[in-house]
């Protein structure tokens, strides 16, 4: 299971999917996805040579539960999963997955509960949005030593840079302009 690097093509239509797959990053981000669509989906990425991501939170027809999982693992097999519920990631590291915290940072309260989170359910990495954050990215890896992903409202390389001078391992944007920078 690689910790994913880079920018991340985040996924929203089929339009960005065959053009994520025609990109040189080797994580993609499928968000907002139906269940029938899932398994098709990943089974092409991978064949492209992708990593795949699911954010398990936006599956239409998936429950968040014990059985949902194991249906994700067994059934679709991505490689990872994003998350805002603790329960999942928690179920995500009993089945080996790649397990990604995603929190929201709506003002310092917001981080302070995301940072007990992380404490009690030990995510493989965290995405923080918004990712326009630089300080905020550089606490959370610095109080944690967990790999970060800046996402969400990222609108230019400047922003990217930004994240990455902060220290995040990775950007997710669904931003296909910012995908191949020219």
């Amino acid at each position: 299971m690689n910790m994913p690097t880079g920018i991340l093509p985040a996924i929203r239509s089929m339009k960005d999917f065959d053009r994520a797959l025609e990109t040189e990053h080797g994580t993609i981000v499928l968000l907002e996805t139906r269940l029938a669509q899932l398994k098709s989906l990943v089974t092409y990425a991978k064949r492209a040579g992708k990593q795949v991501l699911v954010h398990f939170d936006l599956i239409q027809g998936l429950k968040a539960d014990e059985y949902g999982m194991e249906f994700l693992v067994r059934a679709i097999k991505p490689d990872g999963i994003i998350s805002t519920r603790g329960s999942i990631i928690k179920l995500a590291k009993k089945h080996n997955l790649l397990a990604i915290q995603r929190m929201f940072l709506l003002d310092s309260m917001a981080v302070d509960h995301n940072l007990q989170l992380i404490e009690r359910f030990q995510p493989d990495c965290v995405e923080l949005l918004p990712g326009l954050i630089p300080d905020i990215i550089a606490h959370i890896h610095r109080e944690t030593s967990i790999p970060v992903i800046a996402g969400g409202l990222i609108r230019n390389m400047e922003e990217i840079t930004a994240a990455f001078e902060a220290g995040a391992a990775a950007v997710s944007t669904s931003d296909h302009n910012l995908w191949e920078p020219s």
